[in-house]
């Protein structure tokens, strides 16, 4: 639903999340006053912006020419075919542990001026609205109703969120041994489960646990798509992803607590190396399958995650570098509405009528400037979104 508010409005609503701001010296435990949480709005539309054309535009790259660097930005902005990690492969889960973060804003918020059923009802309604749109994209794509789109971000954030909200009352501790207790329970299902033709503790591409589900309860859903799945795991490859958006949840409250930011960006920042350190340990026994959410998948991406979101909080809302954002705020700001206008209609098509012409007399640079055409259209329409106070939420 579209609409119209101030500033002020949002961060009533606690759409604007904000962060207590001591008074007096950076380390004080002072009473805390209002900041807009600006890093996380830039962080949200860094990671949307290459899925609203951004990494469309680093792949044209490799129509320019052969060099290491053109190589390298090429190859980080497509996902994995199979096991390792790339810098495209930690989207899905930034955005899984954004959803997270969000959390303790919001019940903050709301525990103002609503009771705790008001607040419940209001985060089912959010988690049954998010679901349905993943619904709506899978069955636009498609050309025919289809309730269940698991392969992407929408439905399992919307499930993640609903069940961290839950938590969202408890200790750390509890959240913590959740989280890690999911993840535990994926990855002994997935060394000593085994399936008709497959062993326990394969990995194999279109040959494992996670795919022999699938194809049991989705093979009629996969036969109608206009091409093969290749690889992707959906219905037990969900459960892992509620655990990224736990760790979320533990670092809003972080944010919201009165420690001082240099300490809260300290604490994101470890939390993130020590996650990549423990991926990659656990990455000796069990493979980083995006496509599976392995466990060393799910806690490598989610440690890099949160160092990116740790140098985004430490420039922009420690040091005070604000005024270069607007350009990502624009994005973030309506990050459901751009993900769900760039899957569903033909942007590129679109905007290829007028650009591929221009593009046809570029040689090599064509194919960057249609992509640069289609990112600019993109946001440009953003943009006015944002002058004139219209921002898109589930």
């Amino acid at each position: 639903m579209a609409t119209n508010v101030s500033d002020s409005d949002l961060e009533k609503s606690g759409a604007i999340p904000t962060v207590s701001k001591p008074t007096a010296s950076e380390g004080a435990l002072l009473a805390p006053t209002k900041e807009r949480l600006v890093s996380l709005d830039t962080f949200r539309g860094f990671i949307m912006l290459w899925l609203a054309g951004g990494a469309e535009v680093m792949r044209s790259l490799n129509a320019v020419g052969k060099n290491s660097i053109l190589n390298l930005l090429v190859y980080e902005f497509d996902h994995t075919p199979w096991q390792g990690l790339r810098f495209y492969d930690c989207i899905w889960p930034s955005f899984m542990l954004m959803a997270g973060m969000s959390i303790p804003f919001a019940v903050a918020k709301r525990s103002k001026n609503q009771s705790e059923r008001q607040i419940t009802w209001h985060a089912l309604k959010r988690a049954t609205v998010l679901f349905l749109l993943g619904s709506v994209r899978e069955s636009v794509y498609l050309r025919h109703p289809y309730l269940i789109e698991l392969s992407s971000a929408l439905q399992p954030i919307a499930i993640a969120y609903l069940v961290a909200f839950l938590l969202a009352r408890k200790s750390v501790r509890i959240q913590a041994a959740v989280a890690t207790l999911i993840l535990l329970g994926y990855a002994f299902v997935l060394a000593f489960v085994g399936a008709p033709g497959i062993p326990a503790g394969t990995y194999e591409l279109n040959h494992n646990l996670v795919n022999y589900v699938d194809l049991v309860f989705l093979r009629p859903h996969w036969q109608v798509w206009p091409y093969a799945p290749e690889g992707w795991g959906t219905i037990i490859s969900t459960i892992p992803t509620i655990s990224t958006t736990i760790f979320g949840l533990i670092i809003g409250e972080l944010l919201m607590s009165e420690r001082s930011k240099i300490a809260k960006a300290r604490i994101i920042a470890i939390g993130g190396v020590s996650g990549i350190a423990l991926g990659w340990i656990l990455s000796l026994y069990i493979p980083v399958v995006m496509k599976m959410w392995t466990t060393s998948y799910g806690v490598m991406t989610a440690g890099w995650a949160c160092l990116m979101f740790a140098f985004f909080f430490w420039f922009i809302d420690v040091r005070g570098h604000k005024k270069w954002t607007l350009p990502l705020v624009v994005i973030g700001m309506n990050a459901i509405f751009i993900y769900l206008f760039m899957s569903i209609i033909p942007v590129r098509r679109i905007v290829g009528v007028f650009a591929d012409p221009i593009g046809a007399s570029l040689g090599p640079f064509g194919e960057v400037f249609s992509a640069l055409s289609v990112l600019a259209v993109a946001w440009l329409l953003l943009f006015l979104m944002y002058k004139r106070k219209i921002f898109i939420k589930a």
